[in-house]
Order: structure tokens, then C-alpha cells, then sequence
């Protein structure tokens, strides 16, 4: 059955509401078939968007591009927050196509969710890897929900790959080398945000997501051990059932 036509955007609205009363607003625009961020540059752009200033050590865009596009998506939310502190009081809600979200939390904590989705959808060559995982944005998520929503878009990627008669990485090899990038720009953008802004949201929020980074690492080497123990099923008997029949009824079973 095919499935639903989806509309041609994405909208995920992030309101970040403060202890005195004051509330920012800030809508995320996906293309819904790529996933690219439907954005409206500021004008004129800050001196701290211009790829030079700053540039990741790993950048691989040309001298002839301008701009970095992550900082460029980044411009107006930080701004908005440049002098905002990392563990300010904040009520976020984010409300998505299929469901709202709400946490009381710390405004690190929020901005690191909405600038996750900035840098992964802002065309920028190391960071679009991971832009797949957008499409199942999860605000406020733990590091065992990160970890399991990178491995499994990181997999469903080499089944296609695999069926499309290409040589997939069941081992998850590169994913480890695809987050030691990521982690290069996060480094780069901090530095980046640490002359862009007075105080230090902006610049927790990014460290937020280098940790997730460093994690992965570890959570692929340990063989997703955290994970096994909810897959004892498939450790147990890896071939399904067939046909609805319950395989611990002796009368389905092959060896009866």
C-alpha cells in the first residue's frame, strides 16, 4: 500500500517562553521530499556568516563560496539569544505536523534541539549526513534515543544502498568516521558563536550536540550493548514466525 502523500513542507514551530513572561517564536520550514531548510537569509548578513571567520578545520566548501550556510541559518536565532545564559529557565514547546511536545528546561537544552535541526538541513557537505534523522525530529531527546535514532536512519540508508546493488556498511564503520566530521564542525562553530554572542547559550547548545558526537563513538564500539536486552526476541529465534503461527507451540514447531 502506497503511503500518503505528504504537503511539500515541513514545519516544526519552536516557542520558547521565559519566567517573565517574554516568549520567542522561531518556525523551522523543511522541504518535505529533500528535507532542505526553507530559510530567508538576514539582510545584510553578520560578518561572523562569512565562511573565513572562523572556518571549520574539515570545511570542504571552495573559496569561492561566500558564506558558511550553517551559520547563515543560524543568524537570527542567535542573534535572538546572544545574550541569553546557558541554564536561563525556559518552557519550549514545539509543536510538529503530527504531535506537540513540551518540557520545562534549560535554554541550552532547547536551543540544542532546534540548532540540531539548522545544522543538518542547511546544505552544509559534513553535517546533511545526519539530515535523514530530521524527518523523525525528536525535541528534548536522551542520549540512548539519539543513539538509536542515528544508528537506525544510518542502517535504512545502507538497505538502500544495498538494494540499489551498492556495497553497504553493515558494520557501521563510516558512521563513526561521519561523526568525527560532524564533531570538526561543532568545534568550528563554537568557536564561531563564541565571538558572535556576549553570553553562553548559543555556545552550550552546540556543546550539547558535540557530546551526542562523542557518544556515538563509544556506543557503536560497545557492540549497542544498552540496546541488545530489548532485542532478546531476535537473539532468542532470529526467524519470524510465518504466517501468524507461534513458535512456542509444539505443533509449529519444526522439531516436533
Amino acid at each position: 500500500m502506497a503511503l500518503k502523500k505528504e504537503a511539500t513542507e515541513i514545519q516544526y514551530l519552536y516557542k520558547f517562553k521565559f519566567d517573565d513572561g517574554t516568549e520567542k517564536n522561531f518556525e523551522v520550514v523543511l522541504n518535505s521530499t529533500t528535507l532542505e531548510l526553507i530559510r530567508d537569509d538576514p539582510n545584510p548578513k553578520p560578518e561572523w556568516t562569512k565562511l573565513k571567520y572562523s572556518q571549520c578545520e574539515n570545511c570542504p566548501l571552495p573559496d569561492s563560496v561566500e558564506y558558511c550556510p550553517v551559520a547563515v541559518s543560524l543568524a537570527k536565532l542567535v542573534e535572538s539569544f546572544h545574550d541569553a545564559a546557558s541554564y536561563e529557565s525556559a518552557a519550549v514547546t514545539v509543536e510538529t505536523p503530527q504531535r506537540t511536545f513540551f518540557k520545562k528546561t534549560t535554554l541550552q537544552k532547547g536551543l540544542s534541539a532546534i540548532i540540531g535541526i539548522y545544522m543538518s538541513t542547511s546544505n552544509c557537505p559534513v553535517t546533511d549526513r545526519l539530515r535523514p534523522m530530521t524527518r523523525f525530529h525528536l525535541p528534548f531527546a536522551n542520549s540512548i534515543e539519539t543513539f538509536f535514532r542515528s544508528v537506525s536512519s544510518y542502517l535504512t540508508a545502507q538497505f538502500l544502498l544495498m538494494r540499489q546493488g551498492r556495497q553497504p556498511d553493515w558494520e557501521m564503520k563510516h558512521l563513526q568516521g561521519i561523526y568525527r566530521a560532524v564533531n570538526l564542525v561543532n568545534k568550528g562553530m563554537t568557536t564561531r558563536l563564541l565571538k558572535a554572542t556576549e553570553k553562553d547559550a548559543n555556545v552550550n547548545a552546540v556543546v550539547i550536540l558535540h557530546s551526542f558526537g562523542d557518544g556515538i563513538n563509544y556506543f557503536i564500539e560497545s557492540g549497542l550493548a544498552e540496546l541488545e536486552p530489548m532485542f532478546a526476541v531476535f537473539m532468542k529465534d532470529p526467524v519470524a514466525p510465518e504466517n501468524g503461527a507461534d513458535v512456542t507451540d509444539p505443533a509449529h514447531s519444526h522439531l516436533s
